[in-house]
C-alpha cells in the first residue's frame, strides 16, 4: 500500500488539530527512542562479535539485553507507522470505491480494531502487573523484565489514540465528503506515485 499523510493544516476542527499536533510529537519521540535502541543494539552486536573473536571477552548479559530491548523497537514506533499509513493492508477494495463509500470503509476498518486494542491494553497491563509483583527476571543475568513489559500497554494506548483520531477524521469525511482530509493517511493513485517519484528524483539531482 502506497500512502501519504495529509500535510499539516489548521483547517480541521480545533480539537482535532490540537490532538493531532501533540500526539504527533509524542509519536516522533517514541519513534526516535526505537531508532536509538536499534542503533545501540547494532553497536552492541558489533562489540559482542569483536570482543568474542579478538579478546575472548563477550559482553556479559548480551542475550538478556537483546531480549529486553525487543519490545522497544517492536512496539514504540507502531503508532508512528499507523500515522503515516505504513502498515500492511489489502487496499484493493478500498481503491475500487469512492466518495462516502470509501470513507465509510476507512471509518469502519479503523473503528473495529479499537475494540481489539482495548483488550490488548487490558491483558498487556495485567501481564506487566504479574511480572512486577512476581519479580520476573531474565534467565541469565536476572534483569527485571517489567520495564520492558510496561512499554507494550503504553505503545498500545498511543496507537489507540492515533486510531481514534483517524476514525474521527474519516467520520468527518463521511459526514461531509467535500471537506479537506485531515489527520488521515491517503492512498496514492498511480498518477500521484509517478509525480512523487519525479519529485524525489529531482530532489536527488538537486542535492547531488
Amino acid at each position: 500500500m502506497q500512502t501519504q499523510m495529509t500535510p499539516p493544516s489548521t483547517n480541521g476542527p480545533p480539537g482535532l488539530v490540537w490532538a493531532d499536533k501533540w500526539l504527533t510529537r509524542l509519536e516522533d519521540f517514541l519513534a526516535l527512542l526505537a531508532a536509538l535502541c536499534i542503533f545501540f543494539l547494532m553497536l552492541l552486536g558489533v562489540g559482542q562479535v569483536l570482543g568474542r573473536h579478538f579478546m575472548d571477552k563477550p559482553f556479559t548479559g548480551y542475550i538478556d539485553i537483546v531480549e529486553l530491548s525487543m519490545a522497544t523497537f517492536a512496539f514504540l514506533a507502531v503508532s508512528y507507522c499507523q500515522r503515516l499509513g505504513g502498515h500492511v493492508r489489502m487496499d484493493l477494495f478500498v481503491r475500487m470505491v469512492h466518495g462516502r463509500a470509501r470513507w465509510f470503509v476507512e471509518f469502519l476498518t479503523n473503528m473495529i480494531p479499537l475494540f481489539l486494542l482495548a483488550a490488548l491494553i487490558y491483558f498487556s497491563w495485567e501481564h506487566f502487573i504479574r511480572a512486577y509483583d512476581s519479580g520476573d527476571s531474565t534467565i541469565d543475568m536476572e534483569y527485571k523484565v517489567w520495564p520492558s513489559k510496561l512499554l507494550v500497554p503504553i505503545a498500545f494506548v498511543v496507537l489507540s489514540l492515533r486510531m481514534l483520531i483517524q476514525t474521527i477524521g474519516y467520520g468527518r469525511l463521511l459526514w461531509n465528503p467535500d471537506s479537506e482530509p485531515f489527520a488521515v493517511p491517503l492512498i496514492l493513485t498511480e498518477e500521484d506515485l509517478a509525480k512523487k517519484e519525479i519529485e524525489d528524483s529531482k530532489g536527488s539531482v538537486d542535492r547531488g
